[in-house]
């Protein structure tokens, strides 16, 4: 699990999801505009935490591949869009 490895947290100053991807270096964030999308309602930041964890494997895995797509440099930051995210829950 890489969540003792990788912190998360909710950024109050940007209403966003912010996590360390795998050996990247910068954060990946995800506004709650996004997680709105996903959850299909207007959540507060523990919904946005909470559906973070449960399905971290897919926000991870959409992380690698926006990194990997975009060509993103190690250490910069990103975001992910809603659409990242359930192009990777359907893998």
């Amino acid at each position: 699990m890489h969540q003792s490895d990788n912190p998360v947290c909710w950024r109050d100053d940007i209403d966003a999801l912010a996590f360390e991807p795998d050996k990247h270096g910068g954060f990946c964030m995800v506004h709650r505009l996004a997680f709105r999308t996903l959850l299909q309602f207007y959540p507060e930041p523990d919904d946005c935490l909470s559906f973070f964890r449960d399905q971290e494997r897919a926000f991870r895995a959409a992380a690698g591949a926006k990194i990997a797509r975009s060509e993103i440099a190690h250490g910069v930051n990103f975001h992910l869009t809603s659409r990242d995210v359930i192009e990777q829950m359907s893998n």
